[in-house]
């Protein structure tokens, strides 16, 4: 076996789908009906909404056209996405420039509030679900799939509709010179997975090896920065391609709430997440020093989340479960809020909020409204609370159901990772379905949103 063809077999790829049979199937979709009842999930659109999705996503080209005048026309600007191998909308993308003093940051999201907003069949849908669910191998979307799948994925050589965060920083400390919120008409130029992203990047020749190199120098910068301030990085491992997206869309939605708040001082869905009690911080300290193998530098205990990184990139990689549970028994669970009044303490941001994810969080939705009408919703209170409540519902569900899982013998995260078949032993035949697109950011789960990349 070739090299190469060592390296694919050993990916979820190359490995293929988890093979379940007929009977296995069954108990899993009888245990997923039991959550969504037990958790008001709704994993049906009603035909209302299904139909007003299907009328918006029609005409698109027409649409767009007449749509120019009236936005930013961003199509001749090298623009790219990156998401994962079985990813099904590309809702983000990227394009980068620099010169002698400063680095110039565009973070395109899809412009999913032109087609959903109040008094749409969508918008009422979208907050009584609150969020997409992500179970191994099955997704509960927020909105209907062939929104995300059209007129609101990025994808090469189409023009789209997207709503623009253009920030330009200062070279020498990363701060924002300028941010500018806009929306805009792109054209993506490739759709990236990550695993090409990195070989892009190891290739001079490749195309957009430039544009990709500029980004992971400034990502780069960044994450070392956001280390040095003191934001927690629970995933210490993490490859070129995800810190690239992982930092520009933190950038990105940092620039939002602080224009929301700074330069506009209005409400919007903030994001914060409350610091654990010194008592707390100091018995998670204090399991993670007796780790076998595992220290925490004497200089890093003044500040706890300084203490947990350093001892995250010293430990043997067998530790790096054990260390991170140590710290999310004792973290308060971060909420939506409509003031910023607390800061998010796991990120060491003092705003925060969420505007990169419009298809999947109703929280991005509502600050994308927010932004282009510079008004609030009169419910604004109610839908943080919703919005908070839901996400709890939906880690829990996930929780019960890998739970699950296990117990009648699955590894959920190989189902994450690879997806589902069903084989009918008698007839040797699929009737699967790899309804897999993980959030890659798995780390969701808790919110040292190192999670908010996507």
């Amino acid at each position: 076996m070739s090299n190469d063809a060592q390296a694919q077999a050993g990916t979820a790829e190359g490995q293929g789908p988890v093979e379940i049979d007929p009977e296995l199937d069954r108990h899993l979709r009888n245990k997923r009906e039991e959550l969504f009842e037990e958790f008001e999930i709704r994993d049906e659109f009603p035909p209302e909404v299904r139909r007003e999705a299907k009328e918006r996503t029609e005409d698109v080209q027409a649409e767009i056209r007449d749509a120019v005048d009236d936005r930013r026309d961003l199509r001749e600007m090298t623009t790219w996405t990156t998401d994962p191998a079985d990813a099904q909308d590309f809702d983000d993308a990227i394009s980068i420039e620099e010169d002698d003093e400063a680095y110039t940051l565009w973070v395109h999201i899809a412009d999913v509030s032109h087609y959903v907003h109040p008094g749409s069949e969508m918008w009422a849908e979208a907050v009584k679900r609150g969020n997409t669910v992500y179970l191994p191998a099955y997704t509960v979307h927020m909105l209907p799939p062939i929104l995300a799948e059209t007129v609101c994925s990025l994808v090469p050589n189409e023009e789209r509709l997207a709503h623009t965060v253009e920030m330009r920083l200062d070279k020498e400390n990363l701060g924002y010179e300028s941010i500018d919120i806009y929306k805009s008409v792109i054209e993506s130029d490739e759709r990236l997975t990550y695993s090409q992203c990195e070989k892009r990047l190891d290739d001079p020749d490749a195309p957009l090896h430039d544009e990709i190199a500029l980004s992971y120098e400034l990502a780069d910068r960044m994450h070392e920065q956001r280390k040095e301030d003191g934001s927690l990085v629970l995933n210490p491992s993490r490859d070129h391609a995800h810190t690239i997206i992982e930092e520009c869309m933190l950038k990105a939605n940092k620039a939002v709430t602080h224009e929301l708040m700074w330069g506009r001082g209005v409400e919007a869905m903030y994001r914060v997440h409350p610091q654990p009690t010194p008592d707390q911080w100091d018995k998670a300290l204090r399991e993670i020093a007796e780790l076998d193998s595992v220290k925490i530098p004497g200089g890093s205990w003044d500040d706890p989340r300084k203490a947990v990184n350093a001892a995250l990139e010293e430990a043997p990689p067998r530790m790096l479960n054990k260390i991170q549970r140590a710290v999310l028994k004792v973290m308060p669970r971060a909420k939506y809020m409509n003031d910023p009044f607390g800061g998010h303490h796991a990120l060491n941001f003092d705003i925060y909020g969420h505007f990169t994810s419009p298809i999947r969080r109703l929280s991005d939705l509502i600050n994308h409204w927010i932004v282009h009408e510079n008004d609030v919703p009169e419910d604004l209170v109610e839908l943080c609370d919703r919005a908070s409540d839901k996400q709890k519902d939906a880690e829990t569900a996930e929780r019960l159901y890998k739970q699950f899982m296990q117990e009648v013998g699955l590894d959920p995260y190989a189902v994450n990772s690879r997806g589902l078949v069903v084989v009918d032993e008698d007839e040797d035949e699929s009737d699967g379905e790899t309804d897999g697109e993980t959030d890659e950011l798995d780390a969701e789960q808790f919110d040292a949103e190192q999670s908010d990349a996507e």
